[in-house]
């Protein structure tokens, strides 16, 4: 046996490993503690492992051996002398229960070797770079320079299959020539997130210098988390030819760009705080979201006015872009950040999987690194944590699936790791894998470490394979991918007139955007009020979400639901009878809508955000239309398609943006005060708890609300949470709203609001005003901007409006 075990070590082997056998062995060795940890078995090189290590491996040659270019010599080879093992397995002897082992290891690993997509593998591009130094352990925060740790390169692996494999450090002569860097070489900083052009020829990445950051605020201060947002504490975007020449510098300045990806028509989409604003649920944590830029850094333009995080765009092969966003507009905080669609020009946003999960424990919490698969319609994922980074478990993602908000679209690719923090805690050990690039739906790379910690360049399969082909036993490498041409999507029209290429001085970017509804009806819900009776949409509300300015979480106290978001009512557009809406849309706004009846108030509402380009004509088949449903050839007839746009209606004041002591508290103080004042009245009833309920306008509450709300909102409010597990809660919580069980209609406050509560009788505009504030979450401040003018009824303007 030792004889046989000498003669197959060379055979296959040393052709994948860069700088010894020992390190792959070492994997092999690892490999088996997994097994002997999940089987509950205390022995090494197990007799059971060995024999599962051979069935695996029969089984891969006879895959293997199906696909075109794949070398039967060298796998027929193989199967011999595993097949050999097979049958002395059960006669083993403890003594050589390793050497079978690992004999079996390298037959295995000499079939992966013949596998056509490895192959072709000519040269891997990847990155090396440490994990992030990332106090607050989070998926926004490995983002941000200053927690970029310094060390790691520009890599690649030249015909890392054969038996002498080249490892090139494709920057080490290159110096910056173009750019505030220019004249320098990119040493001593951190890599993060590089793409290669379809056509091969081109390479994006972002660079941060990681400069040593001045440490003597945070002891002056006695804080234990320090941030700093400079230009050589930023990620920036760079580009160099595919041999490391012609590098330049793309973007620039006191903001982080990451991610860039290369779009169909030649445009780079990435990831950029220009936008501004904060989260409103952490510490100082600016929002980034989706831009695109032309290829030499010019003509930056947002493409996403989210108002909160995106993350990581690719392509599909209909050459749409794909991310993730993080969607928590009045629900739970940590479990929506999933896979996004949208136009290359940043049209229609949609989520058509994931976004509304039923349980927090009942699918991935973020899904992260998303890319389409060659010749499917499924996307690989890294199955993620939100407390976590972009690591953990991956996935496969179908979204022609009906999605039941929890399983149902996704498959587990490696399911012997659990999701973080959805199924596991606390999630640093579970974060295995990351940065899959797939060959097929059977077939990836990825980064894999065991422990979390030193992560190398796998092959993996969907069968439960895996093998090493680099690893640093220094740093972890990152983002491997074929550095070669691919099959470039087809380039979709863009339809706004935001960048230079489509734009003419008349137009100058300007133009404004329309939103059709061909029927509101057309939903993937029931309509039915809670008393089951039809319902008649009458006209459909649009609502301005504001990007947070303020980087303290509730600072201020938007409202009595926890990190809501401040906002403020557009105004409301009519809808025809046929359920057809048409009409004029704000540009570069992030807007949510509610459905209305006869009366005004809403029906239904969205628990997420759109927004729309200059120039953009949405269209939408329904309210949370069946998104499977063919969204052509629904417009020919409907009503309000036949005529020009409607205007959109302005509301009263004190909506825009929402100020409850404007709009509320004038209706207070006529019709409710002279009972629930200072003093309330000796006979109250109702909503008298005690004889301090005061509904007057005094600014002494906490948060610097006023009596009225203080008293109202917790108990009489309509309001959903935005905080860590509101989802769970009964009434404040929940993913979606339910038709006819929302706002005003649904508020304890509507049985006070008539002639049966002492003869009050409020007149329309009155009623009015109270079911708008319902309807808005029952927020006190509408900006985040000036609270004390706001208590006092004062309008202020929001600064990212």
């Amino acid at each position: 046996m030792k004889q046989l075990f000498c003669s197959m070590f060379v055979f296959g082997f040393l052709c994948l490993t860069v700088f010894s056998d020992e390190i792959v062995v070492n994997d092999w060795v690892d490999q088996d503690k997994q097994f002997q940890k999940n089987h509950n078995i205390n022995v090494s090189f197990s007799p059971e492992h060995t024999r599962q290590v051979i069935d695996s491996a029969l089984v891969l040659a006879k895959r293997i051996g199906t696909l075109s270019g794949a070398d039967l010599t060298v796998i027929d080879s193989a199967i011999v002398p595993l097949k050999k093992l097979q049958h002395t397995l059960e006669s083993v002897t403890p003594e050589h229960y390793e050497s079978f082992y690992l004999e079996a290891r390298k037959l295995k690993r000499s079939i992966v070797q013949c596998h056509p997509y490895l192959k072709s593998l000519h040269k891997l591009l990847f990155i090396t770079k440490h994990d992030a130094d990332d106090p607050s352990f989070h998926m926004c925060d490995q983002f941000y320079g200053f927690t970029a740790r310094p060390g790691g390169g520009l890599f690649v692996l030249e015909n890392p299959l054969s038996d002498s494999p080249k490892l090139v450090n494709l920057l080490a002569d290159s110096v910056v020539e173009k750019g505030r860097m220019k004249g320098r070489k990119l040493q001593g900083g951190a890599f993060l997130s590089p793409e290669i052009s379809f056509d091969g020829q081109t390479i994006y990445f972002a660079y941060c210098e990681a400069k040593p950051m001045d440490r003597s605020w945070q002891q002056e201060k006695s804080v234990s988390y320090y941030h700093e947002w400079s230009e050589s504490r930023c990620y920036h975007i760079f580009r160099c030819n595919a041999d490391g020449t012609g590098l330049v510098q793309l973007t620039d300045g006191s903001v982080n760009d990451f991610d860039p990806c290369e779009l169909p028509d030649g445009r780079i989409a990435f990831i950029s705080e220009r936008r501004g604003g904060f989260l409103r649920c952490g510490r100082y944590c600016p929002v980034y979201t989706l831009f695109s830029m032309e290829p030499d850094g010019s003509d930056i333009i947002c493409l996403s006015y989210h108002e909160t995080h995106e993350w990581q765009p690719s392509v599909d092969h209909n050459g749409m872009l794909l991310y993730t966003r993080w969607d928590y507009v009045d629900r739970d905080t940590n479990v929506a950040h999933h896979l996004w669609t949208c136009f290359p020009d940043g049209r229609d946003p949609r989520s058509y999987h994931g976004n509304y999960p039923a349980k927090r424990e009942s699918r991935p919490w973020m899904e992260m690194d998303i890319r389409a698969i060659p010749n499917s319609h499924r996307y690989v994922a890294v199955a993620g944590a939100h407390h976590g980074h972009a690591f953990g478990s991956l996935v496969l993602i179908d979204q022609r699936l009906e999605d039941d908000g929890a399983m149902s679209q996704i498959t587990r690719l490696t399911p012997e790791i659990p999701f973080p923090e959805a199924e596991r805690k606390p999630t640093q050990p579970f974060m295995i894998y990351g940065t899959p690039w797939p060959f097929s739906e059977e077939d990836y790379l990825c980064v894999y470490d065991s422990e979390a910690k030193n992560r190398g360049i796998y092959w993996i399969d969907a069968f439960g394979n895996r093998e090493l082909i680099y690893r640093n036993p220094t740093i972890s490498a990152h983002s491997p991918m074929p550095l070669s041409a691919r099959q470039r999507p087809p380039v979709i029209p863009a339809q706004t007139t935001q960048t230079a290429r489509y734009r003419n001085d008349k137009q100058n970017g300007d133009e404004k955007a329309s939103i059709g509804i061909v029927n509101v009806y057309q939903s993937d819900f029931d309509w039915s009020t809670k008393d089951s009776q039809p319902v008649k949409i009458k006209a459909i509300r649009i609502i301005q979400l504001f990007a947070k300015s303020t980087p303290v979480p509730d600072d201020p106290p938007i409202g009595i639901g926890k990190q809501t978001n401040a906002r403020g009512i557009l105004g409301t557009v009519p809808v025809e009878e046929d359920g057809s809406a048409f009409f004029e849309a704000p540009v570069g706004k992030p807007i949510y809508f509610q459905a209305l009846d006869e009366h005004g108030r809403a029906v239904q509402s969205m628990r997420s955000a759109t927004y729309l380009h200059a120039g953009e004509q949405l269209t939408c088949i329904g309210c949370h239309e069946n998104k499977r449903n063919n969204r052509q050839g629904y417009s020919a007839t409907a009503m309000a398609f036949q005529r020009s746009p409607s205007m959109i209606r302005k509301e009263v004041s004190g909506s825009y943006p929402l100020n409850f002591v404007q709009l509320v508290q004038p209706v207070l103080d006529k019709h409710c005060v002279h009972c629930h004042g200072e003093q309330d009245h000796p006979a109250g009833h109702g909503l008298q708890t005690n004889h301090s309920f005061d509904l007057t306008g005094i600014t002494d509450a906490p948060n610097g609300w006023t009596r009225s709300y203080h008293r109202l909102a917790p108990k009489y409010g309509f309001y959903f949470h935005s905080d860590n597990g509101s989802i769970t809660h009964p009434v404040h919580g929940g993913s979606r709203t339910t038709a006819g069980h929302f706002g005003a209609s649904a508020s304890a406050l509507r049985d006070y609001l008539n002639e049966n509560h002492y003869g009050v009788k409020l007149l329309p505009e009155e009623r009015h005003r109270i079911d708008l504030w319902l309807d808005a979450n029952s927020v006190f401040y509408g900006t985040y901007e000036n609270p004390r003018i706001q208590s006092i009824g004062k309008n202020t303007r929001p600064a990212l409006e």
